[in-house]
């Protein structure tokens, strides 16, 4: 039976660094989903590790932080 844990964590949004306090789930080690506390925040959608954004950022700006930092990314099959 998979093991599933939530926690508390900060991360800063992937375009400006702006903090923002996330709930996270992981099972078995592996990130699952998040859920963004803080106002103004929102998870970064398809990501393969909890990141979130600002709501004012764009979708365009938001990919190409997140290729910038992490190279190109996979779409998620969940």
């Amino acid at each position: 039976m998979p093991e599933t844990h939530t926690q508390g964590e900060m991360h800063g949004c992937v375009v400006c660094g702006r903090l923002y306090q996330l709930y996270v789930v992981y099972t078995d080690g592996k990130f699952v989903g998040s859920k963004v506390m803080t106002p103004g925040g929102k998870s970064v959608p398809n990501a393969v590790r909890p990141l979130v954004s600002c709501d004012r950022h764009s979708q365009a700006e938001i990919e190409a932080a997140v290729e910038r930092a992490y190279g190109p990314q996979e779409e998620r099959d969940d």
